[in-house]
């Protein structure tokens, strides 16, 4: 039997593009006894179902991938999620993963810069360089990124209500080390409807905010075309207690909404649709995580070509970062912390994902030493090398179960996607409290499983020990802050304060305005204008929001 047309057709366009642009790491994948391991595996018969459900990877409706080859071309992004104390700090960190071969970086800020506050600020007091790096201003950002190319490194930033600053920040670093802007590479999370109902590090009400957003596609548009202006973020949603098809659902609307307020402000959609990225949990339920990856997948391809007609492939495609699920981490028997993140690893590769990061072992107890990052960083590497899973494309496709399983999420979360918009869209059901209520009642339900013991979780419990000796913990050195608030007065007494003055004052004349913000925001960064002063004086124009 000849392969069926369909085949041939992905193979001669989609397969064909991809092996010119990106050679497949060996010439020949076998197993250890070399027998040879096929690309792709399809059914005997292609009928009109598998076209319309499964397909093929690197093309509509992407449920296999979006890249033709996936890992047999190159690998995902192994991040890292690093950043404590002082820029300076953090920067030995990153240089070390680096050496360990971590292939992107991803940084964690402190909760005064996540929420606009500068470190002397009062609201930051017992906060700085606790959560993650403390970023006060341009300085501190050249700093973390001492001794790192910017033009050969890919960086990830989680931060949301604050992510032009840091961007611009970032932007200017690397004009400083003489890279090209087009050529940076990267992602901000820059979500912040996710913040109102899962997190809670907003500043601003949600439409100023849609607006920051919207300026920031548009700016990086036009300046870096390769870098992804919004991780639309599942994870945080899972995190407070989503299930599954709940961390689809909200993730996928809170991109309809972003898309939406992207074209009302007059984007072209094919000008800023490849640039969206999105970023997912990954929790323990192996074949249900890899299923939910899929289903998204399909489900975003699905509403980008349905709804708003977007023609272009990079325009349908979904992709997606994961990190391993931090709720399900315990401070009971924390090597077992290891086996959990490495089950949780291997369904966020099963599920085709382009960037991953793995927790470390002792998170849930304190911020992860150098010897549990490592742990972490090589259980990526060990699936990539030694696993086989990585031979073969989305090597699940056509169990019964996964197809179901697939099939059930997508559904589901299309329908809880429905509702909202009866709602009046997402704006309007996080002020009611719907989504908020949702994932609620699932973390609720979820604790009452553990607690009635129809949910095992080994070392809480069941299968508990008596543990008498506790690991090495890192801790933050007290000094920090005040370390960071001395360098902060040192700088306002050094730079240009005129020069800051006037930027400021600029950037809040365009904040009453419709000009994109970003060329303000960058002015006032390369004045050496903090974070806390720039978001300041957009609270000033903007309000703040209270929940």
């Amino acid at each position: 039997m000849g392969k069926h047309p369909e085949y041939q057709d992905w193979e001669e366009k989609e397969l064909a593009a991809s092996l010119k642009r990106f050679p497949e790491r060996k010439e020949k994948f076998a197993n250890h006894g070399g027998e040879e391991i096929s690309r792709l595996a399809v059914p005997d018969r292609i009928d009109d179902t598998y076209l319309e459900n499964i397909g093929f990877p690197g093309r509509y409706p992407y449920t296999r991938g979006v890249q033709p080859t996936m890992y047999r071309g190159r690998f995902w992004t192994m991040r890292q999620y690093a950043g404590f104390s002082t820029a300076s700090e953090s920067n030995r960190r990153y240089r070390y993963l680096l050496d360990q071969g971590t292939t992107g970086l991803s940084i964690a800020f402190d909760l005064p810069t996540q929420i606009g506050y500068d470190s002397d600020h009062p609201m930051a007091a017992g906060e700085v360089g606790k959560v993650g790096v403390a970023i006060d201003s341009l300085a501190d950002m050249e700093l973390l990124f001492d001794r790192i190319p910017l033009d050969k490194v890919s960086t990830s930033m989680t931060i949301n209500a604050p992510a032009a600053v840091l961007l611009a920040m970032y932007v200017v670093v690397g004009e400083k080390q003489g890279v090209a802007t087009h050529k940076l590479k990267g992602t901000i999370q820059n979500d912040i409807l996710k913040e109102y109902v899962a997190r809670g590090t907003y500043i601003f009400p949600p439409k100023p905010s849609l607006r920051l957003i919207t300026d920031t596609f548009k700016w990086c548009t036009e300046h870096t075309p390769e870098f992804n202006t919004i991780s639309i973020s599942g994870y945080h949603i899972r995190e407070a207690g989503s299930t599954a098809v709940q961390e689809v659902a909200f993730t996928l609307a809170n991109g309809i909404t972003y898309v939406q307020a992207a074209l009302d402000a007059g984007l072209e959609l094919d000008n800023f649709a490849r640039r969206l990225s999105f970023f997912f949990n990954a929790s323990s339920d192996l074949l249900e995580e890899v299923a939910k990856f899929r289903a998204a997948r399909r489900l975003w391809a699905r509403i980008m070509k349905d709804r708003f007609n977007a023609r272009k492939p990079e325009s349908q495609m979904l992709r997606f970062h994961t990190q391993t699920a931090g709720y399900t981490l315990t401070a009971q028997q924390i090597d077992n912390n290891i086996v959990r993140v490495a089950l949780q690893a291997l369904s966020a590769v099963l599920g085709g994902t382009q960037s991953l990061h793995t927790n470390s072992r002792d998170e849930a107890l304190s911020l992860p030493t150098e010897d549990s990052v490592r742990t972490a960083l090589r259980t990526q590497q060990v699936i990539a090398h030694e696993s086989g899973v990585t031979s073969s494309v989305d090597p699940l496709a056509g169990s019964y179960f996964i197809e179901e399983l697939t099939d059930r999420i997508e559904t589901q979360a299309s329908e809880l996607i429905g509702k909202i918009e009866k709602a009046g869209g997402v704006v309007a059901a996080i002020e009611d409290g719907f989504i908020q209520r949702q994932i609620e009642n699932s973390a609720y339900e979820y604790q009452q499983e553990i607690e009635k013991r129809e949910r095992i979780i080994v070392g809480v419990n069941d299968f508990q020990i008596e543990e008498q000796t506790k690991p090495p913990l890192l801790r933050v050195n007290p000094e920090v802050e005040h370390d960071q608030v001395q360098a902060l007065k040192e700088l306002r007494a050094k730079r240009d304060n005129e020069k800051v003055k006037k930027a400021l004052a600029s950037l809040s004349a365009c904040a009453r305005n419709s000009s994109n913000l970003m060329p303000e925001i960058l002015a006032a960064v390369k004045a050496y204008a903090t974070l806390g002063e720039i978001c300041q004086v957009l609270r000033e124009v903007f309000g703040e929001y209270r929940g």
